[in-house]
């Protein structure tokens, strides 16, 4: 959405917010527009259902903790705008017009660039010189993204040649159709719709009309969607062997909590038609239970699961019918002590700060079909408004919600009590002089259960938008409550030295201690900086010091030893580097992020990914 304030007003919002969705400023040289001034204007005529945005040229950013925003001006404002223009002409597939106009900030000219959504047949934008998908970009959060084929897929919304779910399955036969899941299908549609006309058909051309089989060269052929919704288990498991979900117990609040007995785990497999009341049995029969007295039936207890099962049913749902089956990766599903996270491979196709909004952008549109034809789905583009709504008017947490690109994967995490219990309240008098919101509180307690909070968890937390987020976790800052980390967008916040004695307290019943956050990561540091090639199992001593002295690693031999060492106990990538005496940027870019994406690795907090403490464990 294009804003309607001024550009003084918007350097004000940036000193607020930072940079959004709508909203970026750059600075430029006197003699060159740049090439990232044109990759945002492409961004921000691409971005689905956005509106366009805004940028304004001219103003610097002053990199600190809290950024600060300030107009510096443009030397030339004439030949820049000049330049804008020509290469909006030139540089792109489409000519595109944006607004562009110039306007005086503390004596200094801003040139203010407005950029409008084109309109879906003229999409997707991109830079003509480096083709596509590399040249066509995305706005996702505050940041310009380079598309992936399947954002083009979104872009051309429906002129795609196929999406992955309609693609024919090289050597299935009708023999690998399960009669079960049609069955399950039928008694599914019946129940939402007994008068269905497909329900007369054959099963044959019931599986032709929801995209299961397809007629090629007078031959029936199998889809991926008729494998993945009725398929047997056995023709899942060789067609795609990562099609499963599993089921994770993990005692206490953290990945690994003793090494020797790491979690108890089981994996299901199936079509989904019918994988779905399976995995919904194994999470309902291990949640925590309330109860609730039927006064009807003399007082009789009901046990009743602590997250409702409609909501489970949505996040399940939404896990298969959103993930990415081109990421060889299972959808997880990890029970702790204290919450319930839920990650499928494949981020959002839509961004984060448009969930509640109607709509979707479906990765697989055959399969979400079918799902919303039966009793499955019953909310197209709606499922995690109404996870929040409902959850709300329980006096449960709302859920929230994590996309990573980089990582290709979504993370819910639903917690098990309800806000704010009694207990709760308790615990929160330790603040009650400080005047804080019930959403300021419900910050507290989330940063107590998990860890760590940041921007967008806040606003998914608290149903707020960023303006508002932004002033809650400043002044929670500001209280002593919560310490920043990282900078600009990459900010995020752990418990400050006033709540950690808060949680200390709570845990150790000791009045008095005091815990200094900064000591603490100081200590971590101590502790890296310490580890050295003693403190390894003398198995793995000797290749732990041919790699550290050699100049250069070998892949395989790389990965190896992380995975050994990981399997040892958890490490940080800091860690890591200094055991192996590498770069831990090297590291973590050449080696943890893929084999993370492989499954070779697991996060110890895998539902935020930026947690302080972040470790490797290995998957095995």
């Amino acid at each position: 959405m294009i804003s309607t304030k001024s550009a003084s007003e918007l350097i004000q919002e940036l000193n607020i917010t930072d940079e959004t969705e709508h909203l970026e400023a750059k600075t430029i040289s006197e003699d060159s527009v740049g090439k990232s001034v044109f990759e945002t204007i492409c961004a921000f005529a691409n971005e689905p259902d956005l509106g366009g945005g805004t940028l304004l040229l001219g103003v610097e950013k002053e990199e600190s903790l809290f950024p600060l925003y300030k107009a510096t001006g443009i030397a030339d404002p004439d030949k820049i705008t000049s330049d804008i223009v020509s290469g909006c002409s030139s540089v792109f597939n489409n000519a595109i017009r944006p607004s562009i106009s110039t306007e005086v900030v503390d004596g200094a000219p801003i040139i203010r660039v407005d950029v409008a959504e084109l309109a879906a047949p003229l999409k997707p934008l991109y830079v003509m010189n480096q083709g596509l998908p590399r040249g066509a970009y995305r706005r996702v959060g505050s940041s310009d993204v380079r598309c992936t084929e399947e954002d083009l897929l979104t872009l051309y919304r429906g002129k795609q040649a196929g999406t992955f779910d309609s693609h024919v399955v090289d050597d299935a036969t009708l023999d690998d159709i399960d009669p079960l899941a049609i069955t399950a299908y039928r008694k599914a549609r019946s129940e939402l719709n007994p008068e269905a006309i497909e329900l007369q058909w054959t099963d044959q051309e019931l599986l032709h009309a929801v995209g299961a089989i397809r007629r090629v060269d007078g031959k029936i052929r199998v889809t991926s969607t008729g494998i993945l919704v009725f398929g047997s288990a056995a023709a899942n498991r060789r067609a795609f062997p990562t099609h499963r979900v599993d089921y994770i117990r993990v005692q206490g609040r953290e990945w690994v909590k003793d090494p020797e007995n790491r979690f108890d785990a089981i994996d299901m497999r199936g079509p989904i038609v019918t994988l779905i009341s399976r995995v919904l049995a194994a999470i309902s029969d291990d949640l925590p239970k309330a109860f609730k007295l039927d006064e009807q039936k003399a007082g009789q207890r009901t046990d009743i699961p602590i997250i409702p099962l409609t909501v489970l049913r949505e996040a399940v749902v939404n896990a298969l019918m959103h993930r990415s089956f081109q990421v060889h990766q299972p959808i997880q599903i990890v029970r702790y002590s204290n919450r319930l996270v839920i990650k499928n491979p494949g981020y959002s196709l839509k961004s984060e700060e448009r969930f509640d909004d109607p709509g979707s952008y479906n990765r697989n549109p055959y399969i979400a079909e079918i799902l919303h034809d039966t009793r499955f789905a019953e909310n197209k583009g709606s499922g995690i408004r109404v996870m929040r709504q409902m959850l709300r008017s329980k006096g449960l947490s709302l859920p929230t919600f994590d996309s990573d690109r980089e990582n290709d994967s979504f993370t819910a995490i639903f917690l098990f009590h309800h806000f704010l219990n009694e207990d709760d309240w308790e615990w929160l008098k330790h603040f009650r002089s400080l005047d804080l919101s019930e959403d300021q509180m419900r910050a507290l307690v989330f940063v107590r259960e998990v860890g760590a909070i940041d921007n967008s968890t806040y606003r998914s937390l608290t149903q707020t938008d960023t303006l508002a987020a932004s002033h809650s976790l400043r002044r929670l800052k500001s209280l002593d409550l919560l310490a920043a980390r990282g900078s600009s967008s990459k900010t995020y916040y752990v418990a400050g030295p006033r709540l950690e004695i808060a949680v200390s307290a709570q845990a150790s019943n000791l009045e008095g201690k005091t815990s200094d956050l900064e000591g603490n990561e100081a200590n971590l540091e101590g502790k890296i900086t310490r580890l050295n090639i003693q403190d390894i199992p003398s198995s793995l001593r000797k290749e732990v010091r041919t790699i550290s002295l050699s100049s250069r690693l070998k892949p395989e031999q790389a990965k190896k030893i992380i995975v050994e060492l990981c399997k040892w106990k958890p490490l940080s990538a800091a860690e890591l580097a200094a055991l192996l005496q590498k770069s831990p940027k090297h590291l973590t870019d050449a080696y943890l992020y893929g084999m993370i994406r492989d499954g070779e690795l697991r996060y110890l907090y895998p539902e935020m990914v930026n947690h302080p403490h972040q470790k490797y464990v290995a998957a095995v």
